[in-house]
C-alpha cells in the first residue's frame, strides 16, 4: 500500500537512468521516450551540458529569497527578453503558476488603470491551464472543476477557432483573452494562423491584453521559439514552463512594459520562483535552444514526424481517424473502439514505446527535441505494429465466433 496520494493512475513502471531519447528501467528494458515528461525534458536524459551544470551549481548557492539580488535569474530574464516580446519576466515554479501570474497581471493592470471592473476573461473549451483553482476555472472543464467547490467567477468559455464567437461573447468587463496556439491536452488542437491573428487585431482594437499559454507548446517545440511568431504576432503577456527547465522545475510569466509595471511591490510573490539553481538550469536549456540550427532541427523534425504520420494513415485508415498539431507537438485522433489510455499501455508494455494520450481519444506525440528521423520512423513503425497487432487479435475474434 503505497503512502502517496492516489491521484495518479500509475505504471509500477519505475526507471533508473536515461540517455538521450532512451530511458532504461530498472530491470535494464530501453524505452523510446516520445513522452519526455509531457513536453518537460526538452534535451532528452543526461544532456552533458545540464549534468555538468547542474553539477557545478551544486556546489554554490541553492536558494536566496527574492528579498536578494539573484544575478542568475537576472541573466535568464534578459535573456528571454531579448529573444521575445516581452519587457519583464516572473520566475515561477510551474506552469500553473505562471498561468496564476498571468491572469493577476491582466486583472492587476485594468484595476491600476482605474478600471476595476475589467476582470473577466474569454477562455475555450478544450484548454488545460493547470490544476490550481484559478487555473482550472479559467479551462472550466468539468472533469477538473468538479468536486472542488464553486470555481473562480470571471471566466467566459467559448469553442476555439471561431472568431464571431469571440466578437459576441466581449463585453465591457472583458479585460483579455486566454488561449493556448495548440492545445495539448484537450486534444492536440492547433489553432489557425488566421484565428490567432484575428484574436490579435480584437485585442488592439477593444483594449484588451492577449494571454498566450504557451507551457506546453513553446520552447521551440513547434519549429520556432514560440508557437506565436507563427502568426507573426505578439502577446502582452505569455506563461512558460516544461521546456524552460529541461527536467528542472521551472517556469516564467513573460509581459510587456506597461502590463508588467502595473505589478508593483506586494503585488505578487514566490517563494521559490526563479532561485539560483533553478535559473542556473534555465540559462544552461536555453544555451542549447539558442544554439544556431537547433530549432531549425526541431521543425525539420516536426515536418518529417507529419510525413510519417501521414504514410501511418494511409497504412492504417481505419484506425488512425485524424492528424493534428504542430511541429514536435503532434497527435493522431484514433477510433474510438482503440481506447488511447489502453493503446498507450500496450505501446509501453509490447512495444516500449512511451507516450501519452489526450482529450477527444487522442495519441499525442511529445518527444525530446533532440530527435533525429531514425527515432521518429522507430516510434512509428511500433505504432504500425501496436495497429496490426489490434487487426490481427480483432481478426482472430471473428474467426472463432
Amino acid at each position: 500500500m503505497s503512502a502517496l496520494y492516489g491521484t495518479y493512475a500509475r505504471s509500477p513502471l519505475a526507471f533508473e537512468r536515461g540517455e538521450g531519447v532512451r530511458l532504461i528501467a530498472q530491470d535494464g528494458t530501453r524505452y523510446l521516450d516520445f513522452h519526455a515528461g509531457i513536453a518537460v525534458n526538452a534535451l532528452g536524459h543526461a544532456d552533458p551540458h545540464l549534468v555538468k551544470t547542474l553539477k557545478d551549481a551544486a556546489e554554490k548557492v541553492w536558494h536566496t529569497s527574492n528579498v536578494f539580488t539573484i544575478p542568475e535569474q537576472e541573466r535568464l530574464g534578459q535573456r528571454l527578453v531579448d529573444n521575445t516580446f516581452a519587457d519583464s519576466v516572473f520566475f515561477t515554479n510551474s506552469g500553473a503558476e505562471a498561468i496564476e501570474c498571468a491572469i493577476k497581471t491582466a486583472r492587476h493592470y485594468f484595476f491600476a488603470k482605474g478600471e476595476p471592473d475589467r476582470y473577466e476573461i474569454i477562455a475555450f473549451t478544450g484548454s488545460f491551464h493547470g490544476r490550481t483553482m484559478g487555473t482550472i476555472a479559467a479551462a472550466g472543464n468539468p472533469h477538473y472543476v468538479e468536486g472542488f467547490g464553486p470555481p473562480l467567477a470571471g471566466f467566459t468559455h467559448i469553442k476555439p477557432n471561431d472568431i464571431k464567437l469571440v466578437e459576441a461573447a466581449i463585453t465591457s468587463r472583458t479585460c483579455a483573452i486566454l488561449i493556448e496556439p495548440v492545445q495539448g491536452e484537450g486534444g492536440v488542437t492547433a489553432m489557425d494562423v488566421e484565428y490567432l491573428r484575428g484574436l490579435r487585431a480584437l485585442c488592439d482594437k477593444h483594449g484588451m491584453l492577449l494571454v498566450l499559454d504557451e507551457v506546453q507548446c513553446g520552447y521551440g517545440r513547434t519549429g520556432k521559439f514560440f508557437a506565436y511568431e507563427w502568426a507573426g504576432i505578439e502577446p502582452d503577456i505569455m506563461a512558460v514552463a516544461k521546456g524552460i527547465g529541461g527536467g528542472f522545475p521551472l517556469g516564467a510569466c513573460l509581459a510587456k512594459g506597461d502590463v508588467a509595471k502595473s505589478m508593483v511591490p506586494g503585488t505578487h510573490g514566490s517563494t521559490y520562483g526563479g532561485n539560483p539553481l533553478a535559473c542556473t538550469i534555465g540559462n544552461a536549456v536555453l544555451d542549447r535552444v539558442l544554439e544556431p540550427g537547433f530549432i531549425e532541427h526541431v521543425n525539420q523534425m516536426g515536418q518529417r514526424l507529419r510525413w510519417h504520420l501521414q504514410q501511418l494513415q494511409q497504412r492504417y485508415p481505419d484506425y488512425v481517424v485524424e492528424l493534428r498539431g504542430k511541429g514536435l507537438l503532434a497527435g493522431i485522433k484514433i477510433k474510438d473502439s482503440v481506447v488511447v489510455r489502453d493503446f498507450t499501455a500496450r505501446l509501453r508494455d509490447d512495444h516500449q514505446l512511451l507516450m501519452q494520450g489526450a482529450g477527444d481519444n487522442v495519441l499525442r506525440f511529445l518527444p525530446p527535441l533532440i530527435i533525429t528521423e531514425a527515432d521518429i520512423e522507430e516510434a512509428v513503425e511500433k505504432i504500425a505494429d501496436a495497429f496490426a497487432a489490434i487487426e490481427a487479435e480483432g481478426d482472430k475474434e471473428h474467426v472463432t465466433a
